[in-house]
């Protein structure tokens, strides 16, 4: 057998990269229940059509098929694909279940998607998002628009990781404006505004001229709307001074205003109105959100979203939402390869208990099962070598204690390898140091 290779997009972290990932999963999760969320799993797959119907394109999605397929012709398995976010397949979830929800309807979901775009670093083909979204019946309150940042401030806040900024926008500022200044085609306009960052100005105006029909004027005043930044409801004045009337514009603005206050007063300093900020999916239609980590901005959004009102829809009823989604991975990926999160010891253990011989290992068995019944992670030395051996083991492995049970009714003893400190104990009653009882992530 050949020696296998890894697959480029595709991460395995090692144990102790992977506790660090528990780490940061459970800090999440706590908060998101904090918040009244519950916790969702969909299925990893969903039909294509589905997939497909909302401004992704099929390069992107991953095919499901069975290595024997039908020969006579495509079956239902074979028109699946792996998800390549949550949204929709959330919104496929509430339009079946739609009768045994209570609106409006908080849920998060941590769990793996697929993407097949070209790996980089911070960015991979298999990775875990962890999403919040609030879904109604019909119509959606807007303060759920200012709630999305105050809880993922919280969340990332509750992380040893450097300080966040979240930049919002509103999808109704941009349309109205376009409309207003006599553009028919505000998602064109979209999709190429959002491209700003990564092909600049002049490109960007070229690419309006070509795809939205804008004239030089046109594409100037896009231009202008997307330079308005502000830390604070200023933006709103400076989106006035550019001499634009729409009243999906003016709606645009009063929200956004209410999501940038509100995150003022909960987290000064975590939301910027940032009107560049346009998010390319289609489905969305009020506050966009982006993420960005401070020291790494050149790697882009850690964690986005936005309202969205047509994703899911039955007959004449519909279940507007708005959602922000963690890109977990993203995020571990750029801060584990860059040195700034790491853990205190590879293995969660705290103490080996070691073994005097084999005749006695019941003993020491008996000792971990003390030790694990209060609570703290214990294992038992592999074999019976000499105690010089043993603790060597326990170094290598990073467990901090050696418990040495004692002989012929002398007492047990429990010794800190790294300090050689060794004293007396009881498995009934010793306990680790709190900040040694489990692997310390930083």
């Amino acid at each position: 057998m050949s020696k296998p290779t890894p697959i480029s997009g595709f991460p395995e972290w090692t144990p102790g990269q992977r506790m660090v990932e528990q780490f940061v999963l459970d800090r999440i999760r706590a908060t998101f229940e904090l918040y009244g969320f519950a916790p969702l799993e969909t299925r990893a797959v969903e039909p294509l059509d589905q997939l497909l119907r909302k401004g992704e394109t099929s390069k992107e999605v991953y095919v499901i098929r069975r290595l024997h397929a039908d020969a006579e012709g495509a079956s239902g398995d074979d028109q699946l694909g792996l998800h390549f976010d949550l949204t929709v397949p959330f919104a496929r979830y509430v339009l079946e279940n739609a009768g045994k929800l209570a609106f409006p309807f908080r849920r998060y979901q941590i769990q793996k998607v697929w993407r097949g775009e070209r790996p980089q670093e911070g960015r991979y083909r298999e990775f875990v998002q962890a999403d919040i979204d609030i879904v109604d019946r019909d119509t959606l309150a807007p303060h759920h628009e200012a709630e999305m940042p105050l809880v993922i401030g919280d969340a990332l806040r509750a992380l040893p990781i450097p300080p966040v900024t979240i930049q919002v926008n509103n999808r109704k500022i941009c349309e109205g404006f376009y409309r207003g200044i006599g553009l028919t085609d505000p998602e064109a306009v979209l999709r190429a505004v959002d491209k700003l960052d990564k092909i600049g100005p002049a490109k960007v105006a070229d690419l309006l001229a070509q795809t939205a029909g804008a004239s030089e004027a046109q594409a100037k005043a896009c231009l202008a709307l997307a330079e308005i930044s502000a830390p604070d409801a200023s933006f709103a004045d400076a989106v006035r001074a550019l001499g634009v009337d729409d009243p999906l514009l003016t709606e645009g603005i009063e929200e956004l205003v209410r999501v940038v206050e509100t995150a003022a007063e909960h987290s000064p300093g975590l939301c910027v109105a940032d009107l560049r900020i346009a998010r390319g999916l289609d489905y969305y239609t009020g506050t966009v959100y982006e993420t960005q980590l401070r020291g790494y901005e050149r790697f882009g959004s850690i964690c986005s979203g936005g309202r969205y009102d047509n994703l899911a829809s039955a007959g004449a009823t519909s279940y507007p939402g708005v959602g922000i989604s963690i890109g977990v991975t993203r995020l571990l990926g750029l801060l584990l390869g860059a040195g700034e999160l790491s853990i205190s010891r590879e293995v969660p253990t705290a103490v080996l208990v070691a073994v005097t011989s084999e005749e006695r290992r019941g003993a020491s068995n008996r000792v971990a099962e003390a030790l694990r019944g209060r609570g703290v992670p214990t294992e038992v030395s592999p074999s019976a070598a000499k105690f010089g051996k043993q603790i060597r083991y326990a170094e290598r492995r990073g467990i901090p204690y050696v418990w040495f049970p004692g002989a012929d009714e002398a007492p047990d003893e429990v010794k800190d390898i790294r300090s050689g400190e060794q004293v007396t104990a009881s498995a009934g009653e010793w306990m680790p140091p709190r900040e040694d009882l489990k692997p310390a992530v930083g």
